[in-house]
C-alpha cells in the first residue's frame, strides 16, 4: 500500500466512526430521556451515549489534516509544504486536548481547558471559512472549487458541534439532580428538552458528512 493509499484508508476510517459514532450517540440519547426507566438504567445509557461520541470527539481533529494531507499529495493544494506541517500540529494538539479533557475527568484544570477548547473551536471555524470563501473567490491555495466547499463545510460541522455543546448547558444541572433523587417532571421536562434541542444540529453533521463524503468519493482521489 502506498503512502496516498494509507493516508486515504485513514481519512475514509474517521468519517465512518464519525458518522457511526453519532449514530451510536443519537440511538442512547433516546434512553437517557425516558422518564419510565429507573435513574440507572438511564445512568448506564449515558455512559453507552458518552462513550459512543468519543468516536466523533477523536475523528474531528484528526479527518482535517488528513483531508488536507490528500489535498496535498494529489497537487490539489498549492501552499509551501510548512503549512500542512502547521496544520498537522495545530490538530494534532487539538486532538490531545480532546483526550485530555475526556481522560481527565474531574481535575481542577478541566473548565478551563474547557473553555479553552471552545474558543480554539471557534478561531478554527473562523479560519477554515475564511479560507474556503478566499479559496473559491480566487482559486489560489485551493484552485478545486469543491476542495473549498469540503472545507467550508467541515467549518460548519465544527460550528453545529458548539451549539450542541450549548445547548446542553441546561442538561448537566438537571441531570445531577436526577442521579440525587429528584425524578420530578420538571428535572425530567428540562433533560428531555435539552438532549431534544440538540437533535436538528446532529441532522446537520450528518447531512454534511455526507455531503463531504460524496465530493470525496465522486470528484477526489
Amino acid at each position: 500500500m502506498s503512502a496516498y493509499l494509507f493516508v486515504k484508508l485513514l481519512h475514509n476510517l474517521c468519517f465512518v466512526y464519525w458518522l457511526g459514532g453519532d449514530l451510536g450517540t443519537f440511538y442512547a440519547s433516546r434512553y437517557v430521556t425516558r422518564s419510565d426507566l429507573s435513574p440507572q438504567a438511564r445512568s448506564t445509557a449515558l455512559t453507552i451515549m458518552m462513550g459512543c461520541d468519543q468516536g466523533p470527539r477523536f475523528c474531528m481533529p484528526l479527518i482535517l489534516p488528513l483531508g488536507l494531507q490528500l489535498a496535498h499529495m494529489s497537487g490539489q493544494m498549492l501552499v509551501p509544504t510548512v503549512w500542512l506541517w502547521l496544520a498537522w500540529a495545530l490538530c494534532l494538539g487539538w486532538l490531545l486536548l480532546v483526550a485530555t479533557l475526556h481522560f481527565a475527568h474531574g481535575k481542577a484544570f478541566v473548565p478551563v481547558l474547557t473553555r479553552f477548547d471552545f474558543y480554539l473551536r471557534v478561531g478554527i471555524i473562523i479560519v477554515l471559512l475564511g479560507l474556503a470563501g478566499y479559496a473559491l473567490v480566487t482559486n489560489v491555495i485551493l484552485p478545486s472549487d469543491w476542495l473549498a466547499i469540503k472545507l467550508g463545510i467541515f467549518a460548519l460541522l465544527v460550528l453545529c458541534g458548539l451549539m450542541i455543546r450549548m445547548r446542553l448547558k441546561t442538561f448537566g444541572a438537571a441531570w445531577g439532580r436526577l442521579m440525587s433523587g429528584d425524578d420530578s417532571d420538571s428535572v425530567n421536562r428540562t433533560i428531555s428538552r435539552s438532549i431534544a434541542s440538540c437533535r436538528p444540529f446532529v441532522y446537520l453533521i450528518w447531512v454534511g458528512l455526507l455531503a463531504n463524503a460524496a465530493y470525496g468519493l465522486h470528484l477526489i482521489y
